[in-house]
């Protein structure tokens, strides 16, 4: 069983804060954007030619998994006959939030899923290492002290980069609970380890960090321990932001039952008829049920005929 070890404190980072793993605000010297489409075909292109020729320390994971860091390097001399990462990453699909006619292919390494009951939702807050890389595996970011990121926030220019939200929901955070240790350090068992390969679309496109070297349209390079998530409610309004995600998409920014501008997972009034969700909503023991009073299919909360 793998554990790790971090002094207790937990450090928060706000989303507000610019860090160069979430988006920052546009600067002041505007660059004409690259067709979305077409910098996606690139984008691909390079991060293929990355995998194809590059490997991860698999073989340090199978010998010491308790004590592995996650690193890359390039097959070539002594590393001629590694795997190369093409052979060992998944992918998915992910939709371009600006112009949803382009779809990615983003690949992710799944070292180790993780020993969780759950995976987390794309609305959710993780508490996870990482560090960010460039293509040419300079690092620009990082964090060995766990932090915590709401994967989801609002507006969605100031949450965290699509790309590396859409990796770390395919992982599980550790295996039960931590375990506090005499000397106020803390143990994760059999928590989740990986790497994602983000085109710019899914990370900074044109506006990169002020900090760490990138330039527009770079590619970039996110590996992570995830050790824990937390399920949000938002608005609280007693609905988990997840479950406000009516066409289950994973996008909780389209979901907008009253058509005010407000996403229902921060909307306290979701059908606008002007009683607030929570009372239009039943809780016993913990458990969310939604009422239809006049059983035309349609929950009270979303009905505003109710």
């Amino acid at each position: 069983m793998t554990k790790i070890k971090y002094v207790f404190a937990i450090l928060v980072l706000m989303l507000t804060v610019a860090v160069s793993c979430k988006k920052d605000n546009p600067s002041a010297n505007i660059i004409p954007p690259r067709d979305r489409g077409e910098e996606a075909i690139r984008a691909q292109a390079e991060i293929e030619t990355f995998l194809e020729t590059h490997f991860y320390n698999y073989e340090e994971f199978q010998a010491d998994p308790e004590n592995f860091s996650l690193k890359f390097d390039t097959i070539a001399g002594d590393n001629a006959s590694k795997i190369p990462l093409i052979d060992q990453v998944s992918s998915k699909d992910v939709k371009d939030l600006v112009d949803d006619t382009v779809i990615y292919k983003l690949y992710y390494l799944k070292v180790r899923e993780g020993g969780g009951d759950e995976h987390p939702h794309s609305c959710d807050r993780t508490t996870n290492t990482y560090d960010g890389r460039l293509m040419n595996l300079d690092l620009f970011d990082s964090s060995v002290i766990p932090v915590k990121f709401d994967l989801v926030e609002n507006p969605p220019a100031t949450a965290i980069i699509r790309g590396l939200q859409q990796a770390i929901i395919e992982f599980k955070g550790a295996e039960g609970e931590p375990i506090t240790n005499p000397d106020g350090t803390v143990s994760f068992q059999n928590y989740g380890i990986g790497a994602v390969f983000i085109p710019s679309g899914l990370a900074y496109f044109q506006y990169p960090p002020p900090t760490g070297g990138l330039d527009p349209y770079d590619q970039v390079i996110f590996s992570f321990e995830l050790f824990a998530f937390e399920v949000l409610d938002h608005d609280e309004d007693g609905i988990d932001s997840y479950i406000e995600d009516l066409n289950e998409n994973g996008n909780v920014y389209d979901d907008d039952t009253d058509g005010d501008g407000i996403a229902n997972y921060l909307d306290a009034d979701d059908d606008g008829d002007g009683r607030l969700t929570e009372y239009e909503i039943e809780i016993v023991n913990g458990v969310v049920t939604f009422p239809d009073r006049n059983g035309n299919g349609i929950p009270d909360y979303l009905d505003p005929s109710i």
